[in-house]
This record gives C-alpha cells, sequence and structure tokens, in this order.
C-alpha cells in the first residue's frame, strides 16, 4: 500500500465505518493491504477488497458485474 495511504488512514477517524480497498497490481494481488488497514482502522469494517491486475484494468467492470 503506498505511503500516502498509511498517511491518510493514520490522520482519519474512520472508525465506524465500511471499508472496501480496492488495488490494481501485477501479481501481488491485495499483498498485505488488508491487514494493514485493519490495524490501522480498528474500529472499522474492512471488507476483504477488490484487487485487478493492471494488465486487465480495461476489462474491470466486465470483472465486477459480469
Amino acid at each position: 500500500m503506498p505511503m500516502f495511504f498509511f498517511t491518510f488512514l493514520e490522520n482519519n477517524d474512520l472508525s465506524g465505518k465500511v471499508i472496501v480497498p480496492v488495488c490494481t497490481h501485477e501479481g501481488s494481488k491485495m499483498g498485505n493491504s488488508v491487514n494493514d488497514i485493519i490495524k490501522l482502522c480498528p474500529n472499522s469494517k474492512v471488507l476483504d477488497g477488490i484487487d485487478i491486475r493492471g494488465s486487465n484494468a480495461h476489462n474491470s467492470l466486465d470483472m465486477l458485474y459480469g
């Protein structure tokens, strides 16, 4: 997860919010992002999220909605 997301999550209270991580990648999928978000936002509900391979991003709506 890029550092600016860490900074954003550290400086904003998302307690009670639902967080849906979305990322593009070229093989690492979500990496440690979901666990990092859970640690930084212990009072939020963090869903599994959506990872989209960057080379398939042009098809992402089809992947999400069938």
